[in-house]
């Protein structure tokens, strides 16, 4: 399953969710989701994964089953009494917007992650997007982090702005979408509003942009890779999750942040991503042959070589 030697485990904190999905291609009922389900999975074709995380008693061993035969370690998967979170949308036809049609927070509303012994050394830290309170108790108790990135959306940017800054202050690599950058700086330009959030805190900001690719900023540095050119896009769900996921398990692999160490991620993400757009749920990453992702990554590296 793994497409070369497995790096040091990423320790990935963030939810483990049912999804029900309509979009133009079908629809697919309480199907596995969340964050960490996502990321963890992309995640572990480079590296190891650990996963902290809470699910209800309606959470089937056929779900938790489905992570471990990834290598996850789910050690830090709390099963508690109630309902695991579930969220129902629609995609709209051209899948450029959604409409979340339910919300039930269900366990994860009263989420305290609790990192197990082991997993606080963990040296590659996945923060997925869930409240900056609860990203900075993950942050306390990860004493051994030496890179750590994060996830977050504009909920917690209108409502959190004061923790969340603080969680900004203490990561390495911030994962956002283009909307949420401009919502966070203020800005108009994915350029200045980069420069600004890296003015926070974060030594790198990644900029998602869906179906125009990824853009990373840092130090005296700015790459970019172009979306995966797909004939067919089935749901868009997890797509970030899992570019998240693989570029920190790319890192994870490689063990440096240099430009071919970053560039590789920025690639890893975009394949991971193009994957999960092409099934409903996991379904688009789970057990992908041997050679997959490197064909994929081959392709999308001929496409752009000029």
């Amino acid at each position: 399953m793994k497409e070369n030697a497995p790096g040091p485990p990423v320790l990935i904190v963030g939810s483990l969710a049912f999804d029900s999905v309509e979009t133009p291609d079908g629809s697919v009922e309480m199907a596995l989701g969340g964050s960490a389900a996502y990321a963890s999975i992309a995640a572990s074709y480079f590296a190891g994964a650990r996963v902290v995380g809470v699910v209800g008693d309606d959470f089937g061993d056929e779900h938790m089953r489905r992570l471990q035969a990834h290598g996850i370690d789910v050690a830090g998967v709390a099963r508690v009494p109630g309902k695991t979170f579930h969220w129902r949308g629609r995609y709209h036809h051209d899948f450029k917007g959604r409409d979340t049609l339910e919300t039930a927070l269900g366990v994860f509303e009263s989420f305290d992650p609790d990192v197990p012994a082991p997993h606080r050394e963990s040296e590659y830290v996945l923060l997925g997007n869930i409240d900056p309170a609860l990203q900075l108790k993950v942050l306390e108790q990860a004493h051994r982090a030496r890179v750590v990135a994060m996830d977050t959306m504009n909920f917690w940017i209108e409502t959190a702005r004061e923790r969340l800054a603080e969680v900004l202050s203490r990561v390495d690599i911030l994962f956002i979408n283009d909307e949420e950058a401009f919502q966070l700086s203020g800005q108009s330009t994915v350029l200045a509003a980069a420069r600004a959030v890296a003015a926070a805190g974060p030594r790198y900001v990644v900029v998602k942009r869906g179906d125009c690719g990824a853009m990373l900023f840092g130090p005296d540095l700015t790459l970019f890779v172009p979306a995966m050119p797909l004939l067919r896009v089935i749901d868009p769900t997890g797509a970030g999750d899992s570019f998240a996921g693989g570029f920190m398990g790319h890192l994870a692999r490689t063990g440096a942040l240099d430009r071919a160490s970053l560039g590789g991620a920025l690639l890893a993400g975009t394949v991971l991503a193009s994957f999960a757009v092409e099934a409903f749920s996991v379904d688009g990453i789970c057990e992908l042959p041997p050679g997959a992702i490197a064909e994929r990554r081959a392709a999308l590296e001929r496409m752009i070589r000029l």
